[in-house]
C-alpha cells in the first residue's frame, strides 16, 4: 500500500476508531510510542538523554566489551525521525565519535571498519553543523575528539586533522571550503595504507 491508500482509508474511519488505531499503534510498537511522547511532549531534552544513553551503551554495554556501531548508529536515526533538533543531532553524532575515541583510548587499537564508522560520523557531523551553522557552538568538541585521537593508527587521526582543519580552516589563517568529495575517498581508504 502507497500513502495515498492508507489515508483513503483512514479517511473512511471515524474518531473513535482512529483513536483506537493509534492506540494499538502506541501500545504495540515502540517507535511509535517513542514518536508520539516527543511530539506530545515535545520534551526534547529528556528523549535526547535517552539516545544518549543508547549511543554510550553501544560502545561500553553495561555487560560486556563487545561495542555493537550498529546501535549507536540507530539511536541518532531514530533521534532524527523522532523530531530532534538539528544541534541535537549534531550533538548526539559528536558524542558518537567521543565514545569511538575513548573506547579506542581504553581498549587499545580495534579494527579498519570500527573507524570507518567514527570517521565518517565525524564528517558527517561537521557537514550537519556547518549547514546549521553551528560551527562555533561545537568548536571545541570537535577539537577536542581529535586532539585525544593523537596516536590512534589506521589513519583515523589524520583523517580526524584534516576534515577539523577543512571545517574549521580560520584557525589555520585559510579560508577553503571542505572537500566533502575527497573525504568519501579519505575514508574509503582509511584502514589500507
Amino acid at each position: 500500500m502507497g500513502l495515498t491508500d492508507i489515508k483513503k482509508e483512514l479517511k473512511n474511519l471515524d474518531k473513535d476508531q482512529l483513536i483506537n488505531l493509534i492506540a494499538d499503534l502506541y501500545k504495540n510498537n515502540k517507535s511509535v510510542k517513542e514518536y508520539f511522547d516527543f511530539y506530545v511532549n515535545s520534551d526534547s531534552g529528556e528523549l535526547f538523554e535517552k539516545y544518549r544513553e543508547k549511543i554510550f551503551n553501544a560502545f561500553f554495554p553495561k555487560r560486556g566489551t563487545t561495542y555493537k556501531l550498529k546501535d549507536g548508529k540507530q539511536a541518532i536515526t531514530d533521534f532524527k525521525k523522532n523530531g530532534g533538533s538539528a544541534d541535537l543531532v549534531a550533538d548526539l553524532m559528536l558524542f558518537y565519535v567521543e565514545m569511538g575515541v575513548e573506547f579506542t583510548n581504553n581498549y587499545g587499537d580495534i579494527n579498519e571498519s570500527f573507524y570507518k564508522s567514527v570517521a565518517r560520523m565525524y564528517l558527517d557531523a561537521l557537514i550537519l553543523i556547518k549547514k546549521e551553522n553551528l560551527l562555533d557552538k561545537f568548536y571545541q568538541r570537535s577539537f577536542k575528539a581529535v586532539h585525544e585521537s593523537d596516536g590512534i593508527g589506521w589513519g583515523f587521526h589524520d583523517f580526524l586533522w584534516d576534515t577539523y582543519v577543512d571545517f574549521y580552516p580560520e584557525e589555520f589563517g585559510e579560508s577553503i571550503e571542505p572537500e566533502t568529495k575527497d573525504k568519501e575517498a579519505k575514508i574509503i581508504k582509511l584502514g589500507g595504507q
